[in-house]
């Protein structure tokens, strides 16, 4: 079986690509680099955004592999074309994105931003004020997006002693045996809405997701409510959740993801992550989408793991995880 590897997200790195051929089948032949072998004859293509002359390349193309979790709005587009070419992603930055949405979650619900400026400037007001922190011991976590990611979210939050409900789109798919989440189907969010002190958003981005979350949605909420968002940052109303937030419902959010982001190198040190001064408000936690810890040497050995496995699972016949559905959009 033949694989090429285009760079995942960058020139990949020697050390990677051995831990990787480490954990191969033999009979896994690997090519690699951002131009395609001649000829082109592999069976697997592992790209983040792929072009049509890659997807056409190989007369034996069968699966392509998207390196991290959630694929582009315009490679699905692109990948409809190819109904013969099964499409799969990389579950690896898991456990680095769900702790990212812990840390948003203490951080709104203690108030640490605001308290960490203020005792810098030696202003210690804030411990004599009326408390505006949430403990979230007996809360209610709702989860939107229940896969890999929000899994392991409800399994911190259980260990925490909260109660945990959940949104996916298939309610009865199989979940964690240890975390005793009540999931329900999307049908039901605006039902589960008044039961969230956390609503912690783990979604893709989709034609079905895009502004989920509006400022009726909100409105649902009830008081005191804390938003994390680790999915996509239009799976919520942008305008709304800036009015929300100024007008204390939530009454704080945790945000890895956002609206607007740089588009060159020269961009990353003046492009601000929304329309709207979100930066203006107290209650917001502003993280430039690191959740995923790419670029760490933890995350990027994981990724060569889960790539492993797929590409392992496909040199035995058996079928690859993690497909996509294109229509769906994860």
């Amino acid at each position: 079986m033949k694989v090429h590897l285009l760079n995942v997200l960058g020139p990949l790195d020697p050390m990677e690509l051995d831990v990787l051929l480490g954990l191969l089948a033999p009979s896994v032949e690997v090519s690699t680099g951002a131009e395609l072998p001649d000829p082109a004859d592999f069976h697997i293509l592992v790209a983040g955004y792929p072009t049509r002359e890659h997807l056409t390349a190989s007369p034996n193309l069968q699966a392509v592999i998207i390196p991290f979790a959630g694929p582009p709005e315009s490679t699905r587009q692109l990948l409809a074309d190819f109904p013969h070419v099964t499409v799969h992603n990389l579950h690896h930055n898991t456990v680095s994105t769900a702790e990212m949405a812990m840390a948003l979650l203490f951080a709104a619900a203690r108030f640490v931003v605001p308290a960490d400026r203020r005792l810098r400037a030696g202003d210690w007001t804030l411990r004599h004020e009326p408390a505006l922190i949430m403990i979230l011991h007996g809360k209610t976590a709702l989860i939107l997006g229940y896969g890999a990611v929000g899994q392991h979210v409800g399994r911190v939050c259980q260990a925490l002693g909260m109660h945990l409900l959940a949104v996916r789109r298939n309610p009865q798919a199989s979940g964690p045996s240890d975390v005793a989440a009540e999931v329900h189907g999307p049908e039901r969010l605006r039902e589960l809405l008044p039961q969230a002190d956390a609503l912690i958003i783990t979604l893709p981005l989709t034609e079905q997701t895009r502004g989920l979350i509006g400022a009726e949605e909100l409105a649902l909420l009830p008081d005191g409510a804390l938003l994390v968002n680790v999915g996509r940052g239009p799976v919520v109303d942008e305008a709304a959740l800036y009015h929300g937030l100024a007008n204390g419902k939530p009454a704080a959010a945790g945000l890895d993801v956002w609206y607007v982001y740089p588009e060159t190198a020269e961009d990353r040190t003046h492009t601000m992550p929304s329309r709207l001064p979100f930066h203006e408000l107290d209650n917001v936690v502003m993280s430039p989408h690191t959740g995923g810890a790419f670029g760490t040497a933890y995350t990027e050995h994981e990724r060569m793991v889960h790539l492993a496995a797929l590409l392992n699972a496909a040199a035995a016949g058996q079928p690859m995880p993690n497909r996509i559905d294109l229509a769906a959009g994860y």
